[in-house]
């Protein structure tokens, strides 16, 4: 369970790990949720539509399925941080194998890239 990345003891490790499940939980939740609530949206009928109330209901449609989207990403990359922390590789970057700073790990504990690779990616979108 100890990785190999200096700065980052077994404490810090386990208090990562129970955040992360912490967070897992209520994720998986909130995906739950928005597609519960996504699915009753879409079957709900008024007797008479306007327009404008239609457009209202896409556009909220819409972004429900962008926080969806985003939540099941996020969902992603904590379980893969988990996965991480049973190898042993917690704080190692998924791309390079190169150390992720520990103050990037306690603001972003999901974090399986270092933030220039990170960054690196996100100008690549």
């Amino acid at each position: 369970m100890s990785s190999s990345t200096p700065g980052l003891d077994p404490s810090f490790i386990e208090n990562q790990r129970r955040y992360l499940t912490q967070l897992r939980t209520a994720l998986r939740a909130a995906a739950l949720g928005d597609e519960n609530d996504a699915a009753q949206a879409s079957q709900a009928v008024d007797g008479a539509r306007e327009y404008e109330d239609e457009a209202q209901r896409l556009a909220m449609r819409e972004v429900q399925e962008h926080l969806l989207v985003r939540e099941s990403a996020r969902l992603e990359r904590v379980t893969r941080a988990l996965q991480k922390i049973d190898e042993g590789t917690y704080g190692l970057s998924d791309a390079s194998g190169k150390p992720i700073s520990r103050q990037r790990l306690e603001a972003v504990p999901e974090a399986v890239l270092t933030i220039d690779e990170e960054r690196a990616r996100e100008q690549r979108r």
